[in-house]
């Protein structure tokens, strides 16, 4: 039955590695809990909370209920617990920080990482889709994603950036294929480039734990709602299902914060 599941999942709209983790979480359910009833379910939901962080509680709650819907169980499915957001963002770089490291690779040379770092933030693309990023992408201004279920979500590349991109591929005698490449040829990874920011962290005395992939998506998000206010635009541009996801960005950063804080209180 887990097998047909499995082939179930594997027709819809999730990802590998989401499926997989619905699959591992049902097995490990029958291996230790064995029948699927109330009593054992929620056993399970209580090892759980006692044991993993609510995101996760709520991963593999979402894999048993999955099951249960497959099996015609719907009235045992339970319920998600509650994820306390944070009031504030963290570990995002500065603009200043950002600004900062953009001009240092530029002027050390490092041109491929200095276009790694500018497209991760002017875009907002996640590590995954900047490696999906072509030569003829540029040339058009834009790189549209596809998802499984054949929505669309178009990735801009803003003029001031493709005019020097386009520069830089034509010094380099780019003519199509893949942007970004290692010193063999191939695609860079996601691992390759957060490594190397770590690289470039140490090395411009910046704090590490702002300097990752993904802490540019966030700064595309906090720089555009400062220059333009319109949190849908913005939720349809980073490709968020719900605008509440993106609501995040209506929020100081933890350093915003102190900031604030160190300025206002003097009492």
């Amino acid at each position: 039955m887990v097998n047909k599941f499995k082939q179930s999942l594997e027709k819809s709209d999730l990802s590998g590695n989401t499926v997989e983790s619905y699959v591992w979480t049902v097995n490990h359910f029958i291996t230790n809990y064995g029948e699927f009833n109330k009593e054992n379910l929620l056993a399970y939901k209580g090892f759980l909370v006692e044991h993993f962080k609510p995101q996760t509680v709520n991963l593999r709650l979402q894999g048993i209920n999955k099951y249960l819907e497959f099996i015609h169980k719907d009235r045992l499915k339970l319920k998600f617990i509650k994820v306390q957001q944070k009031n504030y963002l963290e570990n995002v770089i500065s603009d200043a920080d950002y600004k900062f490291l953009k001009s240092k690779l530029k002027k050390d040379g490092f041109t491929e990482w200095y276009f790694v770092v500018w497209f991760m933030t002017a875009t907002g693309a996640r590590v995954s889709e900047l490696l999906q990023i072509k030569v003829e992408d540029v040339m058009a201004g834009h790189l549209d994603l596809y998802s499984k279920g054949g929505k669309v979500r178009r990735l801009y590349i803003p003029k001031r950036l493709r005019t020097e991109a386009v520069d830089w591929i034509n010094n380099e005698n780019k003519t199509s294929g893949y942007l970004f490449l290692n010193r063999f040829g191939n695609r860079i990874t996601a691992r390759g480039i957060a490594m190397q920011l770590k690289h470039f962290a140490d090395k411009y005395g910046l704090n590490k734990k702002v300097v990752y992939p993904h802490s540019f998506r966030h700064r595309f998000a906090k720089n555009f709602l400062e220059r333009f206010n319109d949190i849908s635009l913005l939720a349809d541009l980073m490709g968020h299902e719900s605008i509440e996801t993106t609501r995040i960005y209506l929020r100081r950063t933890a350093s915003e914060q102190q900031q604030i804080i160190d300025r206002v209180v003097n009492w």
